[in-house]
């Protein structure tokens, strides 16, 4: 379990940077939600950081409902912004988008205007596949999948790339394939699209599907993934 702790404890400090350096805070709340975490909540304040607060699903509940967790979220933390919102059908959310540029202090670009991200080619295509399988996969697939891209080769007319996609059992190994390869093909298809699109050049994906016992367990495995310092 060792690895397993180093990783939390790694995933936590991640936490802890991010809220010393967040700019604004988004609290996701609902209405049936009685939200009472008083660490965050010091955490937030203490920041001085501005807060919005979300309160989401508000197509599944009254106005009445609606208005009466505003006003005690409002009575409780007058400085905070109260947003009801549906994430569902979209209510209010361009309000949280015009509320979060209005909060965000301009600051000097982090890579040059040329540059669309800040992470290398093979890091964008092997999220790119592992939204596919997240937008497809339900239950433990996605949350025990890793992306590899293992060759990314450009050539004059289109771009040859390889990915590996570790799994953490071979039974997840069949699922993720699925039925004559038709799930995985999904996957790679879609992602080929989204790839060509942002590339605009045409790509040949290949994808792989490899077991990888318990790598979440496994310190090497999570030090080559990505999740521990070199």
């Amino acid at each position: 379990l060792e690895p397993h702790y180093k990783l939390q404890q790694q995933m936590m400090g991640y936490v802890k940077s991010s809220m010393e350096d967040a700019d604004v805070f988004i609290l996701l709340t609902e209405v049936e939600d009685d939200f009472d975490d008083s660490r965050l909540i010091e955490k937030m304040k203490a920041s001085g950081a501005p807060v919005i607060v979300l309160v989401n699903k508000i197509d599944l509940s009254n106005q009445q409902e609606v208005a009466l967790k505003c006003e005690q979220w409002a009575k409780k933390f007058p400085d905070w912004r109260i947003l009801p919102v549906s994430a569902l059908t979209g209510f209010n959310l361009q309000q949280v988008f015009d509320k979060l540029l209005e909060l965000l202090p301009e600051s000097p670009p982090y890579y040059p205007k040329d540059e669309l991200s800040d992470k290398p080619l093979r890091f964008l295509v092997a999220e790119r596949v592992r939204e596919k399988i997240l937008m497809h996969y339900q239950k433990e697939i996605p949350y025990s999948v890793e992306v590899i891209t293992d060759t990314f080769k450009e050539e004059d007319k289109i771009i040859r790339i390889r990915c590996v996609i570790y799994v953490a059992r071979d039974s997840q190994k069949g699922i993720l394939i699925g039925h004559k390869g038709q799930a995985l093909k999904r996957v790679g298809e879609e992602a080929r699209k989204d790839l060509e699109d942002f590339l605009e050049k045409k790509v040949f994906l290949e994808l792989h599907v490899k077991v990888s016992k318990n790598w979440r367990e496994n310190e090497l495995q999570l030090k080559r993934f990505g999740y521990f310092d070199q």
